[in-house]
């Protein structure tokens, strides 16, 4: 067995070698014909170049979502040093900016000679083959939610050795434990171009982490989707049933989706749009009607779209010979937004489009004319190392109510790891400028809190934020840019003589089957008396999940599906004047 790795260890040495004589430098972000050749060995190659914990974590783990709290934005200091720039003037007052570069003077000499601070930079000294920092950059995940700070990467969907060994560098400077999914069963091609999620267990993809998984490419051992879904639980912690892959474009030759497609928030999907007809426009379009037919949101509601224009270059969009212009490839740093623009008659629109949906951000726009050209823009070349111990506030937004006689009911998921002290709703109506606080109570036994903004008289437009200091001292707002950032939601004028029911609401539970924590979402126009029970397929109650008071608004409740037999249940919804039932199963 000693014979059998060292002459494993000498083949990859003399594949490491050979592959680092040959490869280049500064290369785009498609795979050139050059590196075609060592796709079939690379694989190999990383499964034994690291020393990253290539098993799974045996604790559950939680990947960041991107508008979450971050204490650093890497970049990588090659080519298109005006970007760079630009990006390091944006961010640093926001975050630390780590520059990985191969020599750390030449660029503090290039940044002070172009009148950029130094304040809040730092640097990583390593060689790299390219910019793209999102596509082998690492991610964040935390233990249990909101615990230990952990980064985890995959085998790079390319052959590029210094590119692919950052990941670990960065953990290194960071003191971060690093898992890495490159040694087989657990070997998983991916890059982070193609990946988005939200922070609480929904990913999204294109096919291609499947195509580059089924034993032709780069993956050691082929796998289908199941395989794949199973290698994301466990190391990113994305619930099955829950990783989104969609179709690929015709016109988008690297398939990443976040060429035309952002999670903005944990129910918004910004979607790029073309002319009808025009270009990926419908491939796009049938993309975003599957996710709507077939997924709703971690609240159990469908998912929001907001469309943003791709602008055309001369006229010309990718079908016809133009640059893959694109506006959601823009990149998150705490309360800031770092916007790709091009030409101001379209770019007018994106910002105004961004602004509307994402209030209190400052959006940093940054000319990428240049960088387009290689499929790539700003979200490419950055990626982001998360706060340890976040606190973390996951709240779903009051919508506009009829409601001008009850409270209207606040409710909140908000964990750190030191526990919560205390919960605050601040409130204003407009158009005054003083906010009014309202103290959230916990909701026993759980991670929920709950407060009541007094009711309001029909046409006032309610806006408000909820703010959370944990025991250890640490304090977070959601949204995370207010006070100057709100959520608000108007009282309408009923049409209606009818004064309107009591409204209840049990959307479907996920993922369905369940194999360990099956969610259910509720929701209600009004508090109300109630209760929610699970019944066996012979209608014997087997749980009561909860019976009392139900506050108006959103609300999530949980089963451990591991603590009762595999098969079919009901989940049933009962107050005074509805029932709403839903079909479940349990698997193992």
């Amino acid at each position: 067995m000693r014979e059998k790795n060292v002459f494993i260890l000498i083949i990859i040495l003399i594949y490491r070698v050979s592959l680092f004589a040959q490869v280049q430098e500064n290369l785009p972000k498609w795979i050139t014909s050059e590196e075609k050749p060592f796709i079939a060995g690379y694989a190999i190659s990383r499964a034994y170049a690291t020393d990253a914990i290539t098993v799974p974590p045996d604790f559950s783990v939680r990947t960041m979502a991107e508008w979450e709290e971050v204490q650093a934005l890497f970049i990588t200091w090659k080519m298109y040093p005006d970007i760079l720039r630009q990006i390091v003037k944006e961010a640093q007052t926001e975050c630390m900016v780590v520059i990985v570069c191969a020599d750390s003077n030449a660029v503090k000499t290039d940044l002070s000679t172009n009148a950029i601070s130094l304040t809040n930079v730092a640097f990583l000294q390593e060689e790299s083959n390219t910019i793209w920092m999102r596509d082998y950059g690492g991610n964040t995940i935390y233990k249990n939610e909101v615990e230990d700070l952990m980064f985890v990467d995959w085998i790079y969907n390319r052959p590029r050795p210094k590119d692919d060994i950052i990941p670990e560098a960065i953990a290194t400077q960071f003191g971060l434990p690093h898992y890495a999914t490159t040694q087989a069963p657990y070997d998983l091609v991916h890059t982070g171009g193609n990946f988005m999620s939200d922070g609480l267990g929904t990913a999204f993809s294109s096919d291609l982490v499947l195509n580059e998984n089924l034993g032709t490419g780069y993956s050691l051992t082929p796998k289908n989707a199941p395989q794949i879904d199973t290698i994301m639980h466990h190391f990113m912690g994305i619930a099955y049933g829950r990783y989104i892959k969609m179709d690929i474009l015709p016109y988008d030759g690297i398939h990443h989706i976040d060429m035309h497609m952002k999670l903005i928030d944990e129910q918004t999907l910004l979607v790029g749009e073309y002319p009808t007809g025009v270009s990926d426009g419908p491939q796009i379009d049938a993309n975003i009607q599957y996710v709507l037919n077939n997924y709703n949101t971690p609240f159990g509601t469908p998912y929001k779209v907001v469309r943003i224009p791709m602008p055309p270059e001369g006229g010309n969009y990718p079908n016809s010979g133009g640059d893959y212009r694109t506006y959601t490839n823009l990149t998150f740093v705490n309360k800031k937004i770092l916007l790709p623009v091009y030409e101001m008659q379209y770019d007018t629109m994106a910002i105004r489009i961004l602004g509307e949906h994402l209030p209190g951000y400052k959006i940093a726009t940054i000319d990428c004319n240049s960088i387009i050209q290689q499929s790539g823009a700003l979200h490419c070349i950055t990626h982001s190392v998360g706060v340890p111990a976040p606190l973390l506030i996951t709240h779903q937004p009051l919508g506009d109510t009829y409601n001008n006689s009850s409270p209207y009911a606040v409710t909140a998921a908000i964990r750190h790891q030191s526990g919560i002290a205390n919960a605050i709703i601040q409130y204003r109506v407009s158009p005054s400028n003083i906010f009014f606080p309202v103290t959230m109570t916990q909701i026993l036994g759980t991670n929920e809190w709950v407060g009541e903004i007094p009711p309001q008289p029909v046409g006032s437009k309610v806006e408000y934020y909820i703010t959370a200091t944990a025991n250890s001292g640490k304090s977070m707002q959601r949204p995370i840019t207010a006070p100057v950032g709100v959520y608000d939601f108007e009282v309408k004028i009923l049409s209606s003589a009818a004064p309107p029911e009591t409204f209840a609401s049990l959307y479907t539970p996920f993922p369905n089957p369940a194999s360990d924590i099956l969610t259910i979402p509720v929701t209600f126009d009004y508090p109300v008396e109630g209760k929610l029970i699970l019944y066996d397929i012979v209608g014997q109650e087997v749980l009561r999940l909860y019976e009392g008071k139900l506050f108006g608004g959103n609300r999530r409740f949980s089963i451990d599906t591991r603590e009762f037999p595999q098969g079919m249940y009901f989940v049933s919804l009962q107050t005074i004047d509805k029932v709403v039932t839903k079909k479940v199963f349990f698997m193992r």
